[in-house]
């Protein structure tokens, strides 16, 4: 039987710790790319790697490269390539310098493991899962971006938190862009089934809304740049479901059309995952105030595709 094969594109702090959970969790064997000037450090956290797997009791063949032709054959590419956040940035100042990398990164996907499901990580993250898209021109539901697997688990852990409980028995949705308008939905916010709203105050539940909004950047405050266990954590779960079939609900970046209306862009909803990668949008009943923060959340994602299509062209 073959062994499934997940390759993370960049060594950083995002795309090596990928690379452990997955290897860790014995997903398959592991490829860790990064440009050819940093291909030692690749290959160092590669090796690294590797020599836990008779403390850790993991099988996985983990190797570093700058050759993509290292990722023929992949199941799932993680892609985590591009500048991470410093403090006093947004994740939109990223997107010149990132549409360039990971358009570069995606067509040479698009030529060495063509029948991959890429996971789009890489900030600002809806227009550069736009740019994945248009760069490798893979159909729309081998193209996701994790967003919303990582701002639920925030959501959940600030409740959690709150709460005195277990972040297992926290269950959360969230809707929109990845960014401060993402729209975190109470309503849809439950414990071990019970709703929010019967255990915490509104105020408290508004608290935790806008905590989950701005965590990253609460993130890159402390600690001067982007988090990388979680947001790892997160692509690696997405991979999981992929790879194993597991049919996951998992809230991702995808491609909706006439799902919620968004007319051809990649957003914040609640996703089925298998192996034929996004197999299914969940549409959800919204009420006035949920629909109006979804629509202006989608209006942002539209403004930074734009600035895509305006500076690249040949990405519309």
């Amino acid at each position: 039987m073959r062994r499934a094969k997940i390759s993370v594109i960049g060594a950083g702090n995002v795309g090596a710790t990928c690379a452990h959970w997955a290897a860790s969790k014995e997903l398959g064997d592991v490829v860790l790319v990064d440009i050819p000037d940093k291909v030692g450090v690749a290959q160092g956290k590669a090796l690294d790697l590797a020599c836990c797997g008779p403390i850790e009791r993991f099988d996985a063949n983990v190797i570093g490269t700058s050759d993509y032709k290292d990722v023929a054959g992949s199941d799932v590419i993680i892609l985590t390539a591009g500048i991470p956040r410093k403090p006093g940035m947004s994740r939109d100042d990223l997107i010149q310098t990132n549409v360039r990398i990971v358009k570069s990164v995606s067509e040479q996907i698009a030529e060495y493991a063509p029948e991959s499901v890429v996971i789009v990580v890489s900030n600002p993250l809806d227009a550069m899962v736009y740019t994945a898209w248009k760069a490798t021109g893979f159909p729309t539901n081998r193209i996701l971006g994790q967003a919303g697997v990582l701002d639920v688990a925030r959501f959940r852990t600030f409740i959690a938190m709150e709460l005195g409980c277990s972040v297992e028995d926290v269950s959360a949705l969230l809707l929109g862009g990845h960014g401060d308008d993402m729209v975190p939905l109470p309503r849809y916010t439950s414990i071990h089934g019970i709703p929010v709203s019967q255990l915490l105050p509104q105020e408290t539940i508004n608290a935790c809304v806008e905590r989950a909004k701005v965590g990253g950047g609460e993130i890159v405050k402390l600690m001067g740049t982007s988090a990388y266990y979680a947001p790892a954590s997160a692509s690696v779960q997405m991979a999981e479901a992929i790879i194993k079939d597991k049919k996951r609900i998992l809230p991702c970046a995808a491609y909706c059309d006439s799902e919620f209306g968004v007319g051809g862009y990649f957003v914040g909803v609640p996703c089925v995952l298998g192996s034929g990668g996004m197999e299914k949008v969940l549409q959800i009943d919204l009420d006035a105030g949920e629909k109006k923060l979804f629509e202006e959340s989608v209006s942002h994602v539209k403004d930074l595709v734009k600035v895509v299509q305006d500076a690249f062209p040949e990405l519309k």
